[in-house]
């Protein structure tokens, strides 16, 4: 059993009915301020993130102390870690739990949050003196450079990154960060490391499963190929191709975009060009969100490029109840003249994205955050059946991939490519849609 020194709920001590393995003692005692956890499978993570938060919440000497365990998703936060929040806070008196917001507030101030990363809008605005974040690999790239990181900055607070590898993302990348910094802490927990789980329960396990599936949840593989996506092989073969690299905007051909149109979720735009040969040049990306149309249409403004094609997915043509106009209406007033996909099954657009993949080259830094998510893309995995499902997972990667779908699709809308004889640049802020050709 863990015991905390509770200044909240004026008791000496208070007994939480946790009784860690030596390894989550281990991590315990280990943290720094910035820590990052690679743990396989059924570790244990999300119970030791709960009591972390617990005892931080309990013992710490700052007024109104916050907390927060983020997950990928907010149902996942329900889901995984709301009952183990109530049952390990049961015997604290005073504690009010909040079901609704997945929140617990504890006699003194101090408040644990359970939240998800789908939904920026509940992450903004808050401080945080902890942030555990969940099965990192999940998540949004940008929840922890945008939110988080700031959250944490004024209170001078604490950061822990956890979850099983996805290839070389950007959980990948801050375990990278974390390797040789004192001031951090790291650590890897394989199956082979640890006596967690049943041998037998563990074999069972492994013969069901592809090795790479393997690799990946118990072995703690960075390298193992990403479970049920659809363009992993694919992107392997663009990097291994030298396909990923620099690939610079060539101002005599025209600059075509691919949409993916979001209100509250991301707005995503694909910059590529096409070459006489047939190589299609992905030059830039860009992704923001709850943004109007007419932020993203001065961002094009705002590029030196020559505009061709812009394509869009059909549900641009439905009206919007607050104004009874469709986006594609709107975006002909700004200047912006859309070119719409034909609705196809997503399947089919899903084939179209592996016709033209051996074909393009990326740049690696300007579209690093679309590169990723063309890796990560993939179907959705089923806990209860044990397999992959034929739906895709709706994650941070879906919107990248969707945008990337319409240029698949809509490629026969795009004119062949003819140089630019004479290229003029327009004066923006006077000809609102000169720039169009």
């Amino acid at each position: 059993m863990w015991t905390a020194n509770s200044r909240s709920v004026g008791l000496a001590k208070i007994v939480i009915p946790f009784k860690p393995h030596k390894y989550q003692q281990e991590i315990f005692q280990s943290l720094k301020r910035f820590s990052v956890l690679v743990c396989h499978r059924r570790f244990g993570k999300t119970v030791l993130c709960v009591n972390l938060l617990i005892r931080w919440a309990l013992s710490s000497k700052k007024r109104a102390w916050r907390g927060a365990y983020i997950a990928p998703l907010f149902r996942q936060a329900k889901a995984i870690a709301w009952d183990y929040l109530v049952y390990y806070c049961k015997d604290i008196p005073g504690v009010k739990f909040f079901s609704q917001e997945l929140r617990a507030d504890f006699p003194g101030g101090s408040r644990i949050m359970l939240l998800g990363s789908d939904n920026p809008d509940s992450l903004r605005g808050i401080y945080l003196d902890a942030a555990i974040m969940d099965e990192y690999a999940d998540i949004k790239p940008q929840v922890y450079s945008l939110i988080i990181a700031p959250a944490i900055t004024d209170r001078k607070g604490s950061a822990i990154w956890m979850g099983t590898p996805r290839g070389h993302n950007h959980f990948y990348d801050i375990w990278q960060q974390a390797q040789g910094n004192p001031d951090w802490y790291h650590a890897t927990y394989k199956v082979t490391d640890t006596d967690v789980l049943d041998p037998d329960e563990l074999a069972r396990r492994k013969g069901e499963m592809s090795e790479d599936e393997y690799k990946q949840e118990f072995l703690c593989s960075f390298e193992a190929a990403i479970q049920g996506a659809y363009y992993g092989t694919l992107m392997e073969q663009a990097e291994a191709g030298g396909r990923i690299t620099g690939v610079p905007w060539d101002p005599i051909m025209q600059v075509h975009t691919a949409w993916d149109l979001g209100i509250r979720d991301r707005t995503v735009i694909w910059f590529t060009q096409l070459s006489p040969g047939g190589e299609i040049r992905v030059i830039d990306y860009y992704e923001n969100e709850q943004e109007s149309l007419e932020h993203y249409v001065n961002y094009l403004h705002s590029k030196p490029y020559v505009y061709g094609t812009h394509l869009a997915p059909h549900d641009i043509k439905v009206k919007e109840l607050g104004t009874g106009r469709t986006r594609i209406e709107v975006a002909e007033k700004l200047g912006l003249k859309y070119t719409v996909v034909q609705n196809i099954p997503i399947f089919d657009g899903i084939n179209a994205v592996r016709s033209i993949l051996p074909r393009c080259w990326f740049d690696k830094t300007k579209c690093k955050d679309g590169i990723e998510a063309l890796k990560q893309y993939r179907k959705e995995y089923s806990q209860l059946l044990k397999t992959y499902s034929d739906h895709a997972l709706h994650d941070w990667a879906s919107h990248p991939a969707d945008a990337f779908r319409m240029l698949a699709v809509g490629m026969e809308s795009i004119a062949p490519t003819t140089p630019i004889i004479k290229l003029k640049i327009p004066d923006y802020a006077q000809q609102r849609g000169a720039w169009m050709l």
